[in-house]
């Protein structure tokens, strides 16, 4: 949409933009700072194995005597879990614990919400999901400080918190107001790995490119969108060539922190797809990697200008295919591009299309779908 093209002026849109985030190189020295204004004297620090053997936890907590020797819940799965929210929310009860603070990728920070939600009550936290017919108000969480180590999910300002539950589906936890302060510094994703700083970059650049496709009248969030994918777009690859381009790194933190600004204007197939793909066990990222060219192109025709100006934030030619842009992309990387390099089967998709209608990113994307959109998306991805 054009900025001048008038939009639905019967729609009311909410916008949002509450979480205070200290950015910047060398940010988590505030840590100790912002723990004492939060009041923790016994936090609980929820990170994962990975970040801890490391070193990177210690790093991240080194500036703060009241966190680095705090007790540690380091079990988060890959896809973090209802069942490791109960055990890390125990843990943090029988720890007399008075906050947490989360440290790592995308599933350390939304177990950490989860946990700070379960807390101070222990409802199922089903009970508390988007999902649920009533969802159950959140009251009184626990003071909650989230540090990034990953550029991907944008947790530590998005409005959920992402979780696979008891029931097998995969769904938020609305909870936009839930973090107390967050850290990103791009220090902290210094020495990750080529590979995984490229699957959880095309997760942030999969969020600034569905937010800003969708329908959604969110002036404010597509400028941020827009910017986001120009930043990821040119930075991704850079990161991914080790931790000496911090230059990189930042802009990479920066596109995460904006792809989830945005959430509030809903996504799309992409994650309406890889969400109960996820489910299974697969990385959110690389599903978003695989998906976004496919989804792109059988959005085009909703699209419009919507498609030049991200052409204009890529710096491609006004005729470029964006969608091509992507997969190429996603070559360069040497990311997987099909489906079945996860080891998926067409047995286990089967019933994908019907998940993927029950999604709430189904609802906001730019071009209505049916179940067969979505078996041809998922036999153009396989």
């Amino acid at each position: 949409m054009s900025p001048l093209t008038p939009p639905d002026l019967s729609a009311i849109t909410v916008l949002q933009f509450n979480t205070q985030v200290h950015f910047g190189c060398g940010a988590r020295a505030r840590l100790a700072d912002l723990a004492a204004r939060a009041g923790l004297r016994r936090p609980l620090v929820v990170s994962d194995a990975g970040v801890a053997a490391a070193g990177v936890l210690d790093r991240a907590l080194a500036a703060a005597p009241v966190a680095a020797r705090a007790p540690r819940f380091l079990d988060t799965p890959p896809n973090p879990t209802e069942a490791a929210s109960r055990d890390g929310a125990a843990l943090y009860r029988r720890e007399g614990c008075d906050g947490v603070i989360g440290v790592g990728g995308g599933a350390a920070l939304d177990l950490a919400k989860a946990i700070a939600i379960l807390a101070t009550d222990d409802a199922p936290l089903w009970d508390f999901c988007n999902r649920h017919a009533r969802p159950r108000p959140i009251v009184g969480p626990a003071p909650l400080i989230l540090m990034p180590t990953t550029s991907g999910s944008g947790s530590e300002v998005g409005r959920s918190a992402v979780i696979v539950f008891d029931n097998g589906i995969k769904a938020g936890v609305g909870c936009p107001s839930i973090v107390t302060a967050a850290i990103d510094d791009p220090e902290l994703t210094a020495g990750l790995p080529g590979r995984i700083t490229a699957v959880t970059g095309l997760d942030a650049l999969s969020h600034c490119v569905e937010t800003f496709c969708s329908p959604t009248v969110n002036p404010p969030a597509d400028a941020i969108a827009l910017d986001g994918l120009s930043r990821a777009f040119g930075a991704l690859e850079p990161a991914t060539r080790g931790g000496g381009d911090i230059g990189a790194r930042w802009q990479m933190m920066m596109a995460s922190l904006e792809g989830a600004v945005c959430f509030q204007k809903g996504m799309g197939a992409v994650h309406a797809l890889s969400h109960p793909i996820g489910a299974l066990g697969h990385h959110h990222g690389t599903l978003n990697g695989i998906f976004l060219p496919h989804v792109l192109r059988h959005n085009a025709q909703a699209l419009g200008a919507k498609l030049d100006a991200m052409r204009g934030a890529m710096a491609l030619a006004p005729d470029a295919d964006v969608a091509e842009a992507f997969d190429t992309l996603n070559a360069r990387l040497g990311v997987p591009r099909r489906l079945s390099e996860l080891g998926l089967t067409r047995d286990d998709l089967a019933a994908i299309p019907e998940k993927a209608l029950e999604d709430n990113a189904h609802k906001t994307n730019p071009r209505p779908l049916h179940a067969a959109d979505y078996r041809l998306l998922l036999d153009q991805a396989f």
